[in-house]
């Protein structure tokens, strides 16, 4: 067994003022009461909330108070993400960092998919992020809608990523697909996933740690959360080479495949119909985008000017002389109605 402790917090946060004191606070709870915890992750943009106008540099003073908790309680500690600022570009990142016991930050990452078209204003990250932990296992990390994607986590575990750290801000409706793709993600890529979401301008809560067989181990409700979870990583290892429940082996089954997948291909035209689908932009009110049908009202079907037309008098069943008379006269149109009765 290689046991490895690891806590997510669930807290609240604000988005017009520094939420920084209140997990350095938090984490000191954590500690008092649960001292065998080896790492700590905190959810997305906790540090100063969701508006990107709060961009930091990337060497802060935020950042320096996480190097000293983290030292100062010996813990892995990555504390949610940031918004930070290129200083040569002017370009801003969701950006997260990994520190390690030491208080040393040994990796950056840049969220690869930022929330477009809602965060059009965030630009895209492109290198993965995996580090080691010495003498327990292979990490990696990635940021909220990223999850989305799975080839960001095909990318992670063919690299020997067995702990998936997934810091979320999601306060939306869509908070149940995330949990279910949480859970598939764990099972498709034989992998823990411990997904931590804020509350407040943090999100709606429900963080989630998954265990590599996509049975859920924690599951937080609405209100704040400190859950330190051991995990298992020769779990994942012998998961990894059995299959899950001694069935499907599927690293295995994806590096022994027969097809190359031409959609990765730009240039291939396998992705011809992606490129019908309309700009990638918010949706205003009333659209109709995607949806290519008459509107109802639009094309009017002319009633019958009276019931039983279009018969021929003759097929009509059991009719008389008089009858017939009847049917073939006209019926008065609307305009020498209102003549007549005007």
């Amino acid at each position: 067994m290689t046991p490895f402790a690891i806590a997510g917090v669930q807290m609240y946060v604000n988005a017009l003022q520094s939420n920084v004191e209140g997990m350095i606070q938090r984490l000191d709870v954590l500690m008092a009461r649960f001292p065998w915890t080896q790492m700590v992750l905190f959810s997305e943009l906790a540090p100063y909330g969701p508006l990107d106008r709060f961009a930091q540099p990337p060497e802060n003073e935020a950042l320096d108070q996480f190097c000293t908790a983290a030292r100062k309680h010996r813990v892995w500690l990555i504390p949610g993400s940031m918004f930070l600022r290129d200083p040569e570009t002017g370009l801003v990142y969701n950006t997260s960092v990994v520190i390690n016991p030491e208080g040393e930050i040994i990796r950056r990452y840049a969220k690869m998919f930022p929330f477009r078209p809602y965060e059009t204003g965030i630009a895209a990250g492109e290198d993965f992020c995996v580090f080691d932990v010495p003498d327990v296992g292979r990490f990696g990390l990635s940021i909220c809608y990223d999850i989305w994607f799975p080839e960001t986590t095909r990318q992670l575990t063919a690299q020997g990523v067995e702990v998936l750290l997934h810091p979320v801000l999601t306060g939306t409706t869509d908070r149940d697909a995330e949990l279910a793709i949480a859970r598939a993600t764990a099972a498709q890529f034989q992998c823990y996933v411990i997904d931590v979401n804020g509350l407040g301008a943090g999100g709606v809560g429900r963080s989630l740690v998954v265990d590599p067989s996509a049975h859920v181990l924690h599951q937080s409700a609405g209100q704040e959360d400190m859950f330190p979870i051991e995990v298992d990583l020769s779990a994942v290892r012998r998961q990894r080479e059995t299959g899950m429940k001694g069935l499907g082996q599927v690293l295995k089954s994806f590096r022994d495949r027969s097809v190359d997948f031409s959609v990765y291909d730009r240039n291939s035209g396998t992705d011809a119909f992606l490129k019908t689908l309309g700009p990638l932009e918010i949706p205003q009110q009333g659209t109709r985008a995607g949806i290519h049908v008459d509107v109802p009202g639009e094309n009017k079907q002319e009633a019958p000017a009276y019931k039983g037309a279009g018969l021929e008098p003759a097929n009509l069943p059991g009719a008389q002389e008089d009858d017939r008379r009847a049917v073939t006269l006209s019926p008065v149109a609307d305009d020498e109605k209102q003549q007549t009765s005007g």
